[in-house]
């Protein structure tokens, strides 16, 4: 009997090590947080490239000429770099790396695969536009109050943190091609790609 609760105690420790398994209900919850993320990403390129009116009227929409960029990045009024933003709001460089990086973390989150570029990209996105909102400012530059609710983590953080946490996770091996996209020769060769 005692060698039988040794051994079930010597297994309850290995499954709970950290880093030594994921359960399969872990593992859907973490594709279908993956895949719920990567909506976010995608739904907004989708919206403003052709302005479902949620966010962008259609007027707006980047594919009637409206620009990605000018609105959220020329309203910013908070922060040490609020003139470095309003200089690159509707910028056409900018428009194109806002828009493709939406596509690109949104593409790659739902199909769960270059997972790891995914993350970086999602963290710069996040990182950037976290800085445009300011969330440590009380107050606007015209001294109006910017209902920041937290002073450093809001869903900037909260999307940044959650593509790495999928991509070192291997998330987009559960209901995605992730499995497949890592035995691609390209992807063994270059694991960065993974």
């Amino acid at each position: 009997m005692a060698t039988t609760a040794r051994h079930h105690i010597a297994q309850l420790e290995q499954v709970e090590a950290p880093g030594s398994m994921i359960t399969h209900t872990a593992a859907r919850v973490l594709a279908a947080l993956r895949i719920t993320t990567g909506f976010v990403f995608l739904w907004a390129f989708l919206d403003k490239t052709f302005g479902f009116g949620y966010a962008t009227p259609a007027a707006k929409a980047w594919i009637n000429g409206g620009s990605p960029t000018k609105g959220f990045l020329s309203g910013v009024a908070v922060g040490p770099f609020e003139s470095f933003f309003h200089s690159i709001a509707g910028a056409v460089w900018a428009d194109w790396l806002f828009m493709l990086g939406l596509l690109g973390v949104g593409v790659a989150l739902i199909l769960g695969i270059g997972l790891r570029i995914a993350a970086v990209a999602a963290g710069l996105m996040m990182a950037f536009m976290w800085a445009a909102e300011w969330p440590l400012a009380q107050e606007t530059s015209a001294g109006e109050a910017t209902r920041s609710t937290n002073p450093l983590v809001d869903y900037h953080v909260v999307y940044g943190l959650t593509a790495v946490v999928v991509a070192l996770t291997y998330a987009g091996h559960t209901w995605g091609l992730g499995r497949w996209w890592a035995k691609l020769p390209l992807v063994q060769k270059n694991r960065w790609l993974i």
